[in-house]
């Protein structure tokens, strides 16, 4: 598919510039396809996955189609995701796109927050974003007033109604402006999503990027086969190995991202849990401190890590295996975003497991080929590489005088250069273990 410029787009001015200062040169191929067909103001609908950059497809001409010169406020566009993180994250996006377009007013919306709060902010509002649950909450408040709608959208409208708004959504949908346009945006077209299309739109036109199209080619995807007992000894020896600055690890159940997150910080390995049952301001907590590089390791449920958006996360581990290929690619798409590699391992415990691995493949044409397990010896071998490299280029850099008198002063105390040297290796890189040493009990 040919690549288009945002330049060759027509955005307003004030957005392009916005859209430049994010550093995108390039529309991703959702973003290419559906902005100009949504800036006619037909209805749309997309199928497209998490990680194409779907976000801006419907975030710009959103944007453009506020009007900031209103005698008085009113919601002009509103935007539906299933979770708060995804809420928070096209808020987010909302605002860097309209950072030059004075009167532009997002408000998000989502459970698990002071709803006095939100009523105050939602006077001046004039896009929403928000969960259904919240939204509908609001709606029966009379905190907002849906008479001026110009614009719906729907994001991962499949996830929504798997997650039981189906009825919210469409208790929504009745109480705003039959001359709407309505965006609804999916990675799959289960049944569900086509009754609301015939009930709630009109003509909608179809945009569809192939799942081929989807950006996994960034993406290193390799699988390890072990016992169902060891998985755990395994993403240590995967962790230590390769020492990510940032991974997200998927887990199946709330439970066990839980009990994961205590065997890893109890390996002195920085990890933090995200799922439904903890609280949203810890939940907010995490995520920032995931984006700021404070936690190197996030493990995070499906429905709860909808949303995330961080350019850099190295290694994407499938502690369980997806249930099906979209949620495989929803995973995958977290790393080797922003034109960056990443690398996606899956941990299998059985044959049916390394089956399924296999299929997904298949699916999304792509090989992922089965990686061998680091021993120890390989995670001890790589760390001593990396502690030769660092220390040979800091020799070859300027060393401040101190140092030198305090060798100086050890050899005075009858030590030798190398007792010195290893003493302070030993303190510097404790991580070099024995062996032995990194075999936790299963």
């Amino acid at each position: 598919m040919t690549k288009v410029l945002f330049s060759e787009m027509s955005l307003t001015p004030k957005v392009e510039r916005a859209v430049s200062l994010m550093g995108f040169d390039f529309a991703t191929p959702i973003q290419s396809e559906a902005i100009p067909v949504i800036r006619t103001g037909v209805d749309v609908i997309a199928r497209s996955q998490t990680g194409t950059g779907k976000t801006v497809a419907f975030a710009i001409p959103a944007i453009e189609r506020i009007d900031t010169h209103e005698d008085k406020p009113s919601i002009q566009v509103l935007i539906l995701c299933p979770t708060r993180e995804l809420a928070l994250q096209a808020d987010e996006e909302i605002r860097k796109l309209s950072r030059f377009k004075d009167g532009v007013r997002p408000v998000p919306i989502y459970g698990g927050a002071p709803i006095d709060k939100q009523c105050i902010a939602l006077r001046r509002a004039n896009i929403v974003v928000g969960t259904p649950g919240r939204v509908m909450d609001h709606m029966r408040r009379k905190t907002i007033k849906l008479d001026n709608l110009k614009m719906i959208v729907l994001d991962e409208a499949d996830e929504m109604l798997n997650m039981g708004f189906k009825e919210d959504i469409e208790t929504i949908l009745t109480d705003t402006p039959e001359e709407r346009q309505t965006i609804l945006f999916s990675a799959t077209m289960p049944p569900a999503i086509m009754k609301i299309t015939h009930e709630f739109q009109k003509n909608p036109t179809l945009i569809e990027i192939d799942k081929s199209q989807v950006t996994i080619e960034n993406i290193e995807q390799r699988y390890i086969d072990v016992p169902h007992t060891e998985k755990k000894a395994a993403l240590l020896m995967l962790l230590k190995y390769y020492q990510p600055n940032r991974a997200i690890i998927f887990c199946g159940t709330k439970k066990m991202a839980d009990e994961l997150t205590g065997f890893l910080n109890e390996q002195n390995i920085s990890a933090e849990s995200i799922h439904s049952d903890i609280k949203q301001t810890q939940r907010t907590t995490t995520m920032r401190d995931f984006k700021a590089g404070k936690t190197t390791i996030l493990i995070a449920t499906d429905i709860a890590a909808r949303g995330i958006d961080v350019s850099d996360v190295e290694y994407v581990i499938n502690f369980d295996i997806p249930p099906n290929t979209e949620y495989y690619i929803h995973r995958i798409g977290r790393t080797g975003r922003a034109g960056k590699t990443g690398c996606s391992i899956s941990i299998c415990s059985s044959k049916r497991e390394v089956n399924d691995i296999n299929k997904i493949g298949f699916a999304v044409k792509s090989e992922i080929k089965e990686l061998s397990l680091p021993t120890a010896e390989d995670i001890q071998t790589k760390g001593i590489v990396k502690a030769t490299d660092e220390l040979e280029a800091q020799i070859l850099n300027d060393i401040s005088p101190i140092f030198a008198e305090i060798v100086n002063d050890l050899i005075q105390r009858g030590y030798s250069l190398q007792n010195i040297a290893e003493a302070a290796l030993s303190l510097c890189y404790k991580d070099i273990v024995k062996p032995t040493d990194l075999n936790p009990e299963n």
